[in-house]
């Protein structure tokens, strides 16, 4: 027999802080955090970014200092977009050797072997159309776009990436990304793939900060409708057939059924990103004291893991390391 109340009474087992941390279902940790960074060319550059507060443009010393920071914090991996000198038609920069990702990895890692350094492999910071593929008679070209993409990735894996990850959503980049890196000798690096990526509005502050909005109609024709949970079930499963080493929910917060789904069909590493609407909008209301940010944050990020990502990317990453710590 099932007992009911008065017997039962679930408020004990919250009684108090000890007895609540023991039947904790789920913890979040330092360890799952990942930390998007944003490098420019340049020295001693460390530019605010207006659109998300706290967060910077870092030139490669700086953003040595700032990755190391964040893995004394004990967030093991940082994930690098690059904002380049100059852009054109094709996004040269994004996969030239001297490009600011590659100059920003190779500082990295000689200063901190052990960081995960993750790079995001898309055109649309580098392109003067800000469009994340080749436009040819003002669409988007799917399949001109994946050589260009697989040489991106390659390059960083050269540079001494740890993992690269796709966002750009063309058809096929997976597969082409696998084929460059095992070509070129890099079959052990993995590839992150932002599988079911969004046509958020939630990532308004990025392109601000990534210089990115693009210069002509939307994305919606390669990123996913939001009304949509199924489909990103195919863009998953067809993402891991291609080669795919962890699979990405993006945004998060407004997507957490679609990280459950993805957590219970799924048995790959599952990543989801708390994108900069999410971190702007935390961040104005705790500004305007609407909110209390700690607890406000910590809250989200617990929820995103309790959805079922494995790891989380946050731009409160060093922030949310601090607090776990202390408490």
């Amino acid at each position: 027999m099932v007992a009911t109340f008065p017997a039962l009474r679930l408020r004990r087992m919250r009684r108090t802080e000890p007895i609540r941390r023991m039947v904790r279902e789920t913890a979040l940790a330092p360890g799952d955090l990942v930390y998007p960074m944003f490098v420019v060319h340049g020295r001693s550059v460390r530019r605010e970014i207006e659109s998300m507060p706290g967060c910077f443009h870092l030139s490669p010393d700086e953003a040595v200092r700032e990755a190391e920071e964040a893995l004394g914090l004990g967030v093991p991996a940082v994930l690098l977009f690059g904002i380049p000198a100059s852009k054109d038609s094709v996004g040269s920069e994004a996969y030239a050797e001297d490009g600011v990702v590659q100059l920003a990895v190779r500082a990295i890692k000689a200063e901190l072997p052990e960081l995960v350094v993750i790079t995001d492999v898309c055109l649309c910071e580098y392109t003067d159309h800000g469009h994340c593929g080749i436009v040819v008679g003002g669409q988007v070209d799917n399949d001109r776009s994946l050589e260009l993409i697989a040489r991106t990735a390659r390059s960083h894996a050269e540079a001494g990436a740890d993992m690269v990850a796709p966002s750009d959503m063309m058809d096929g980049r997976v597969g082409a990304i696998r084929s460059s890196l095992d070509e070129g000798g890099l079959r052990d690096v993995p590839i992150m793939s932002y599988a079911a990526k969004y046509a958020s509005a939630f990532f308004g502050p990025f392109r601000v900060a990534a210089e990115s909005a693009p210069q002509f109609g939307d994305r919606k024709g390669y990123q996913m409708d939001p009304a949509n949970v199924r489909e990103a079930m195919r863009e998953i499963e067809m993402d891991i057939q291609e080669g795919a080493d962890a699979i990405m929910v993006k945004p998060a917060l407004p997507y957490l059924d679609v990280i459950a789904r993805a957590r219970d069909r799924f048995d790959l590493p599952l990543a989801a990103y708390s994108v900069s609407g999410e971190y702007a909008m935390l961040k104005a209301a705790a500004q305007n004291g609407w909110l209390d940010e700690r607890n406000a944050v910590l809250e989200a990020l617990t929820g995103i893991k309790r959805a079922g990502a494995d790891i989380i990317l946050t731009y409160h990453a060093k922030d949310a390391a601090r607090w776990l710590r202390a408490s």
